[in-house]
Order: C-alpha cells, then sequence, then structure tokens
C-alpha cells in the first residue's frame, strides 16, 4: 500500500502558501548607480554665504582703532594747549627780554691785502683789537654763557677777515660785563672772487677817505636760570654791523667809529643737519 503525500495546510509566514518541493530563491534588484553623487574636480562647489560674524567682527575692529585715534589726537591737541598757557603764564609773570651786547671800541691794527707780482695768489693780514659790553636786562632770570667764536667780516660783501675767541662767563640778574683787548686777526689767502670782491670795496673806500665798513659775529650757547629751573643750551648768534672803520698807515693803530653800531640776537635752531 502506497503512502500518500498531502501539501501542508499551514501557511506561510508571509500570507502565501509554499511548496514544500520547490525552493524560491528572492534576489534583491540590482543597485542601481546613482551619478550625481559622484565626485567632478571640474565641478564648482555650491555658493555658502559668510556667517555675518565676521562682518561684525571688522567693524568692531575699525571703531577700536578709530576710537583710538580721536583719543590720541585729543592728547596731543591737550597738551599743546597746556604748554601755550603755562608758555604763557611764564611770559606775563617773568617777561624775558633777549640779552644785549655793544662794541664800544675796535682798533685796526692791521689790514694788508698783498698780491703776487703775476696775480696767481693773493694774501690778506689783519688785527683788530675790540672791547665788548655784554647786558642781562632781565631782573627774574640769569644766563649762562658757553665760550664765544668771534668772527670778523667786510659789511657788504662778507669776506672773511679774522677770527677770535671769547671765554665763557656767567650774568646775573640786571647785571652787565665788559670784555677789553679781545684780539681779532686773521693770516690766509684769498681765492679770485674774494680778492676782487675786497680790493673794488677798498678802492670804493679808500676814495671816501680812507673808510672801511666791518661787521663783527659772535656765535655761542646760552643758558637761562628762572629760579630752580634751568633751561636747555640754546644757540645764538651775535651780528654787530654798521662799524666804520680806516686802513692804518704804518704802525700806529686806526679807531673805528661804532656810535652808530648795532647788535642783533638771534637764535640758532638746529634740525639734524640744518642751522636757521
Amino acid at each position: 500500500m502506497s503512502d500518500k503525500v498531502f501539501p501542508s495546510s499551514k501557511p506561510a509566514a508571509n500570507g502565501t502558501a509554499t511548496n514544500p518541493t520547490t525552493t524560491t530563491t528572492n534576489n534583491p534588484p540590482p543597485a542601481t548607480t546613482n551619478k550625481s553623487h559622484l565626485y567632478n574636480p571640474t565641478s564648482r562647489l555650491p555658493y555658502r554665504p559668510q556667517p555675518h560674524t565676521r562682518r561684525h567682527r571688522s567693524r568692531s575692529g575699525r571703531n577700536i582703532c578709530c576710537c583710538c585715534c580721536f583719543w590720541t589726537i585729543l592728547t596731543i591737541l591737550l597738551l599743546l594747549l597746556l604748554a601755550a598757557i603755562a608758555g604763557a603764564a611764564l611770559y606775563i609773570l617773568y617777561r624775558p627780554h633777549r640779552p644785549s651786547f655793544t662794541i664800544t671800541s675796535l682798533r685796526i691794527h692791521r689790514l694788508n691785502l698783498t698780491t703776487s707780482p703775476d696775480s696767481s695768489s693773493s694774501h690778506l693780514s689783519t688785527l683788530f683789537n675790540l672791547t665788548i659790553i655784554s647786558k642781562n636786562p632781565n631782573s627774574h632770570i640769569s644766563l649762562d654763557y658757553e665760550p664765544f667764536t668771534v668772527s670778523a667780516l667786510s659789511d657788504g660783501n662778507d669776506v672773511f677777515l679774522g677770527n677770535g675767541t671769547l671765554p665763557a662767563f656767567s650774568l646775573s640778574k640786571k647785571n652787565q660785563t665788559s670784555f677789553r683787548n679781545v684780539v681779532v686777526s686773521g693770516s690766509n689767502d684769498l681765492d679770485v672772487d674774494a680778492v676782487n670782491s675786497l680790493r673794488s670795496d677798498l678802492k670804493k673806500k679808500k676814495s671816501e677817505n680812507g673808510s672801511v665798513m666791518l661787521k663783527i659775529e659772535m656765535d655761542t650757547k646760552v643758558k637761562m636760570k628762572v629760579g630752580g629751573l634751568k633751561t636747555k643750551k640754546v644757540g645764538i648768534r651775535v651780528t654787530c654791523d654798521g662799524i666804520k672803520g680806516s686802513i692804518p698807515k704804518g704802525k700806529t693803530p686806526t679807531v673805528a667809529v661804532t656810535a652808530k653800531s648795532e647788535c642783533k640776537v638771534d637764535l640758532r635752531i638746529k634740525i639734524w643737519r640744518w642751522t636757521f
């Protein structure tokens, strides 16, 4: 007697009947390739807007810089204003005046210009004797002078005639001092331009009773004292012109006329290599 095989009546788990004799394998569909996700080196990256925080940072940095510049300029202006107020107060309180100088006497012992026979060279020999008075007109300021450099020149063409020195000295308030027998001499060769200028000047002045116009320049540095305060040294130049002399004859010196001479005191400010 043969056995009969009956199909199973138990339903499949997914609700479909399964045939025990037939095995069905459901393969998943092949994955399709998404070309949009492939990397393309020539393609441009998508635009991404920058966050707003960077703009705020740059603006805040500019604001800080502007504030710093504003306060710096304001501080400098305030300091200049305070310095101007202090200077005006000191000027009103102490009334500073420039020192005064006077040449009361000038004797010409020698003023010789010699030229070689072939006119190839010229030599100038000079000797002067000066008396100088210095005054301090200030009632609250004392003056300390460094040594002076004294130079004699011909007035009008500024040909150098000779030089000398004056020792350092100090002047208290409302005081004066005098220096006698200040020697200014020179012995040097002159170039063609200086010789022609000086010779024409001497010939012109000789026709006017043998007179010659001279100028004296004195350069030094001075320091002021106001109470317990001392200033830095400041350069000054004293220029005395309008001195009328005559060329000596023989060994007897001639006395120049200094009654109409005037001495001016100017500041000598040095900025780097230039002096004004």
